[in-house]
């Protein structure tokens, strides 16, 4: 991106922006005016994209200020992301990496079984269905458009299957981290494992784990959703050739999707944050704590800024009517396919629990 470029983005950046700090404001208000207390039960995150879903459908969103937006959703969030790393300590993971891919496999097959059976019941096009299978059990509208191509699905599937994904994600990116709270009695590790299997998108893992953090002080949580989540990422790569595969069967070849284009590579970014917290423990922690401390704490509210200025531009580029406008079948499909993975995300933690716990 060129200087020109960089100008152009400006200004959604600075209403990404002004969005975020006007929800500081109304977090500030709820909680103080309203219920007496330093923290709001509606979070930071939460109300910077309630505000830009209403903002975005109250007003035309001007072309000078899209460029911007779509800036801020696809990279400052995962600058956002990748900043998040800071916080976990090398090998704190691996006390979790043990369930999370069985429970992702788990996710993926059961959501792809009952997909299945619902286009033989709904008789639904087949490529609609894998998109949105796609989209539930693997990365939301990334896994969507990667898909596309290998499946030859038109414009209006894409569309749609992209407003599916976006409707069930936001309702449960908005209504699972109260949940997990609930049902998992404040167990960090098993809500931060079920809202990285259960929620579509990484940016609405990322606020619903922020959402957690800010409304019950988990940062843990936080940390093992999003890993969670950039794990389960990492299975696109084996389900773009298997759709490819399945929907081709019997027909030419098909080469039209690339590992190397597909491979979330901010992945990478987040684990070399890992390990530059692991460098500056070992390195600062005798001789300059104070300070490694201060660059630690900026990098984290850094994060959750980036964060928040991404669900407020995700919000204002949420637009009602083309969600409204999806036919039934669809819509009974995706929230099928958000039902099905939440409630086998909870059933294999619950076995996990007996078993081995």
């Amino acid at each position: 991106m060129n200087f020109k470029n960089y100008l152009v983005v400006i200004p959604g950046i600075i209403l990404a922006f002004v969005l975020y700090t006007l929800s500081q404001g109304f977090n500030n208000i709820i909680g103080l005016e309203f219920f007496r207390s330093p923290k709001s039960p509606i979070s930071t995150a939460m109300i910077a994209i309630l505000l830009g879903i209403f903002f975005g459908n109250i007003f035309s969103i001007r072309k000078s200020f899209q460029e911007g937006l779509d800036f801020t959703r696809e990279h400052i969030l995962k600058l956002g992301i990748i900043f998040l790393g800071i916080q976990l300590k090398p090998f704190e993971f691996l006390n979790f990496g043990k369930i999370v891919i069985p429970l992702i496999i788990i996710c993926i097959i059961s959501v792809l079984v009952v997909i299945k059976l619902l286009i033989i019941k709904l008789k639904i096009p087949t490529r609609m269905a894998y998109l949105i299978s796609v989209g539930s059990t693997v990365c939301g509208t990334t896994a969507i458009i990667a898909t596309a191509p290998v499946i030859k699905a038109n414009k209006n599937e894409v569309s749609y299957a992209i407003a599916n994904i976006t409707l069930f994600g936001i309702l449960s990116m908005l209504l699972y981290p109260y949940f997990a709270n609930i049902y998992f009695e404040g167990n960090a590790l098993f809500a931060g494992l079920f809202l990285g299997t259960s929620i579509h998108e990484t940016s609405q893992v990322a606020a619903a784990g922020l959402i957690y953090d800010q409304q019950f002080n988990s940062p843990e949580t936080l940390n093992i959703a999003t890993v969670t989540k950039l794990i389960r990422n990492t299975f696109l790569i084996i389900m773009i050739p298997l759709f490819a595969f399945l929907y081709n069967r019997g027909k030419r070849k098909e080469k039209n999707y690339s590992i190397l284009n597909i491979f979330p590579y901010f992945v990478l970014g987040f684990v070399g944050m890992i390990i530059l917290r692991n460098l500056g423990d070992q390195l600062f922690i005798l001789d300059s704590e104070d300070e490694w401390l201060k660059i630690i704490n900026f990098i984290e509210v850094s994060s959750k800024i980036f964060l928040t200025m991404a669900m407020a531009a995700i919000g204002l580029s949420t637009n009602l009517k083309d969600i409204i406008t999806m036919g039934y079948k669809p819509f009974f499909v995706g929230f099928i396919a958000m039902l099905t993975v939440g409630v086998v995300s909870i059933l294999t933690l619950e076995i996990y629990l007996k078993l081995f716990i």
